[in-house]
């Protein structure tokens, strides 16, 4: 994980999930506020965002999903970087998530979740206190 220089993010669309709009929002909310943003584009395996997170030396994955299929994605990206020793890499997520579903995600190692009407300022203001915090 980067110690220096600005935050690094891999923002990522897992699964079969064809609809980007709100991750390329973040994306760029994410970059104008000074971040670098590697985002990998549409119908990722877990195993490929973990790759691209570690090779990128990311601080963080914000993953979107909107096909329901989060709490398998979710969960497989938390054990991907665990067993690769990079679970010092943040994940949070956004997307079409039900309230009932959050708990148990934030249980297993998500660290935040975002729904729909989360504003752009609120994820960068999590990133900034959250992503490298002690």
């Amino acid at each position: 994980m980067g110690v220096s220089g600005p935050i690094r993010v891999v923002v990522a669309k897992p699964g079969l999930d064809g609809h980007d709009r709100g991750a390329k929002v973040i994306a760029r909310a994410l970059r104008d506020a000074g971040m670098e943003v590697i985002y990998t584009g549409l119908h990722q395996t877990p195993e490929q965002i973990v790759d691209t997170a570690i090779q990128e030396d990311a601080d963080a994955i914000g993953l979107s999903i909107l096909s329901g299929a989060h709490n398998t994605l979710f969960v497989k990206v938390i054990e991907l970087l665990k067993d690769r020793d990079a679970a010092d890499i943040k994940v949070f997520g956004g997307g079409i998530i039900p309230e009932g579903d959050i708990a148990p995600l934030k249980d297993q190692g998500v660290a935040e979740i975002f729904t729909p009407g989360a504003a752009t300022g609120q994820v960068v203001e999590w990133v900034r206190a959250h992503v490298r915090a002690a």
